[in-house]
């Protein structure tokens, strides 16, 4: 039992290794027999890591130590290969928790991009659950399922589907909507229409510009309850607003929450993620 144990944490080739320098420098590669990792300290031939267990010290052809650790998904996410900007660690944990992401749940993702984001949702929901993500590029998904397949290997319940969801989108019963969208009150109806009852919208937004388009088309929508009705600093943990039903309003549908949170990627303005759910 304990040798099982032991060899489910041993480098293989295929793996990702991250190898850190003494003075906390991080290197991403993967692993391939024959390979040569090559850094400025020396160079360490990939078959002397394959086999190796995680944590393992190494020695370059320099003589200089180094660590070979399993990469976390947040190293992975900021490392890995890339086509467009990925969201952050910190963005993406205040939107798994923000956006209840939970196990078994069914969701849809709109802008694939380079995968990060489908990463922590494949891990959130588990293999109980199912991620579908569009994109309107075949670049961004060949990247985006090469990356999760790295640390999410055998993920079958995640399905890439090249298509524009600003056209339409066929799901439906979905826990979950997440958009990384340049325009997403275009498909407000939609997400409306798909989601289950109690189910959560969440928008990725850069933008106060786009956060106001999209607060306005979920109020034209009227199945979307809790709009926020006036902008929050950046940098709080919940910004929340609420708007009362009145009688002669439908029956609520939805839930809208908003949390913001400083990526310090957009000239200090910070990003804002808005959150909706259906009920």
């Amino acid at each position: 039992m304990a040798e099982e144990a032991g060899s489910r944490h041993i480098f293989r080739e295929g793996d990702h290794v991250l190898m850190v320098d003494r003075r906390g420098r991080k290197y991403l590669t993967r692993l391939a027999s024959g390979k040569l990792f090559e850094t400025h300290i020396g160079n360490v031939p990939h078959d002397e890591v394959i086999g190796l267990e995680y944590g393992a010290r190494v020695t370059t052809s320099r003589g200089h130590r180094m660590l070979a650790v399993k990469p976390t998904m947040a190293e992975f996410v900021l490392d890995m290969p890339r086509i467009a900007t990925v969201n952050y660690p910190k963005d993406i944990g205040a939107i798994l928790v923000h956006g209840d992401i939970f196990p078994g749940a069914r969701v849809l993702e709109a802008g694939s991009g380079s995968g990060g984001m489908t990463i922590a949702l494949a891990r959130a929901v588990g293999e109980s659950g199912r991620v579908i993500s569009y994109d309107i590029r075949e670049d961004m998904i060949a990247r985006a399922r090469e990356n999760v397949a790295a640390i999410v290997p055998n993920a079958d319940w995640v399905t890439f589907k090249l298509g524009d969801v600003y056209l339409g989108f066929d799901e439906s019963d979905i826990d979950r909507v997440f958009l990384d969208l340049a325009e997403p009150w275009q498909i407000v109806s939609n997400v409306s229409e798909s989601l289950t009852p109690g189910g959560i919208l969440i928008s990725f937004l850069p933008s106060i510009t786009q956060v106001h388009d999209l607060t306005k088309a979920l109020r034209a929508q009227r199945t979307f309850e809790m709009i926020p009705n006036r902008a929050q600093p950046s940098g709080s943990r919940d910004a929340r607003a609420g708007r009362p039903r009145r009688p002669q309003d439908p029956a609520p549908r939805a839930a809208f929450r908003w949390p913001a949170a400083a990526c310090g990627a957009c000239s200090g303005a910070g990003c804002l993620a808005q959150v909706a759910s259906i009920g």
